[in-house]
């Protein structure tokens, strides 16, 4: 099927469509949820439901186990865990951790090796592209709103999404035995499952079961809202568990539509940077990184039929969800919000004034007027700053055409977005003094690839001396 073509009738039926095998087995985990009411002055949310929470926690004391491919393929739940717990768990990683027989280990290959030639370049397509357009579909961005974990949680939220993405795009991330990306996976998909059963207090698909024809009908299917003063404060299980979803008229909360929306961010949104950047790949490469992505996404238990194979066809997919995202109606919008979070991290990082707004105007590069306006970057960013990034902007450009003719391969714009994306990789990914802490292999991984980050492969030798030294001094002064 052609995804320039995706019809309607597929997406309608996607935003109601989940993941049942991880939805029945955080549903076997949980049980029922019996008598649920709003608390009152006899009992709390915590205490009316305790034994739910005891097994959430369970199960994230069971996600610190899951580090290496290997580790997942042989593991197998000790006496720590309660056995309604560890039987569901260890039904859901034998089924899951198979990959497709479709899966292309070549490509995949190929797509982790132009992961690491660009893998700093890609911090900064990360947070300037990949997650300002996952903010644009409003019942995405309405469960991180509601769990606070952009707002309040800003760098911890983005450590969490750079330490899935690192992991599984580095050698050996989805095939090898001491990769991670394959048990960081795994567990994003349970998150996700976990975030449904939360949100609708059950099974997704007991929802919709009983929702019946009634979707796309307003007032159909509400999960009624609680009180905010009856969950513990800061606790996200208990913010998704009281938020309240209108199932009838949104759909499912991370529906098919939604994951498979979000994997193009991660994959097309990338490769389209790189075009904007003037760095583009060959056509055969970008294919290769597609096709690593959806094997990422059969893992997170997405549907063949909605994946991209090429970059026409995930063009026309990701304007046809951003469109019928764009369509529904918010309010109040929490999109704003998570945009000037994210930006405000990013500007904390850049000493000079003046250069503070970088981030904001390279997300609107990249980006489009129409996603800056969704998620509030079109506030007025002060002349000066608009005018050295626009004269940056073009000195590079016109560098670079011109240079070029002599020297294949030169990137003014390549080896600044390089070193931003180093400074913002070093920030978010390598800091382990902050409540994120990261598998040891990750990080060795991670300081493998940044060591050899002053070679690029497609720049002359004299910009990767400069490169190289850029770091070293960037390195020194965080020692210092």
């Amino acid at each position: 099927m052609s995804r320039q073509a995706a019809p309607d009738e597929l997406l309608d039926r996607m935003e109601y469509q989940a993941d049942p095998l991880a939805d029945a087995t955080i549903a076997a985990i949980l049980g029922p949820w019996d008598a649920i009411a709003p608390p009152s002055a006899t009992g709390t949310l915590q205490s009316m439901h305790a034994d739910h929470w005891r097994r959430l926690e369970a199960v994230n004391r069971v996600f610190a186990q899951w580090e290496t491919n290997r580790g997942i393929e042989t593991w197998r739940a000790d006496a720590s865990v309660p056995p309604e717990v560890a039987g569901p768990l260890e039904a859901y990683v034998r089924q899951a951790q198979v990959l497709p027989a479709w899966a292309d280990h070549a490509a995949i290959d190929r797509a982790e090796q132009l992961f690491i030639d660009h893998g700093v370049l890609s911090c900064t397509l990360l947070f300037c592209a990949s997650l300002p357009e996952c903010y644009v579909v409003p019942d995405l961005s309405e469960v991180l709103h509601q769990t606070g974990q952009l707002e309040r949680r800003t760098e911890y939220r983005i450590r969490s999404t750079a330490a899935m993405v690192f992991p599984l795009m580095m050698r050996g991330g989805l095939n090898a035995p001491d990769g991670g990306g394959l048990a960081q996976v795994l567990k994003v998909r349970l998150i996700h499952a976990t975030v449904r059963h939360l949100i609708l207090r059950g099974s997704p698909q007991e929802a919709v079961a009983a929702l019946g024809s009634q979707r796309k009908v307003v007032g159909a299917g509400v999960v009624a809202p609680m009180p905010a003063s009856t969950a513990a404060a800061g606790d996200m299980h208990h913010a998704l568990f009281i938020h309240g979803w209108k199932l009838g008229e949104d759909g499912l909360p991370c529906s098919q539509e939604e994951l498979a929306y979000t994997l193009l961010t991660f994959g097309y949104v990338f490769l389209r940077g790189l075009r904007t950047l003037g760095v583009g790949l060959e056509r055969h490469d970008e294919e290769a990184y597609l096709h690593a992505w959806n094997v990422v996404g059969h893992v997170l238990g997405i549907e063949r039929e909605l994946m991209a194979e090429t970059m026409d066809e995930a063009a026309a997919l990701f304007a046809r969800m951003q469109a019928r995202g764009r369509a529904q109606p918010i309010k109040p919008d929490p999109r704003p919000e998570l945009g000037r979070a994210l930006m405000e991290s990013m500007a904390k990082i850049i000493p000079l004034r003046i250069a503070k707004p970088f981030p904001v105007l390279l997300t609107r590069q990249l980006c489009g007027p129409a996603t800056s306006r969704d998620i509030g970057l079109d506030q007025h960013v002060s002349w000066w700053s608009r005018a050295v990034f626009a004269v940056c902007l073009f000195v590079i450009s016109g560098i670079d055409r011109f240079v070029r003719l002599f020297v294949p391969g030169f990137s003014i714009s390549r080896f600044i977005t390089r070193l931003v994306g180093y400074q913002l990789m070093t920030r978010f990914l390598m800091d382990q003094t902050r409540p994120l802490k990261l598998p040891e292999h990750v990080l060795q991984r991670a300081h493998g690839m940044m060591n050899g980050w002053g070679n690029d492969p497609r720049a002359p030798g004299w910009l990767n001396r400069l490169e190289a030294r850029c770091t070293r001094g960037r390195d020194a002064a965080m020692a210092a």
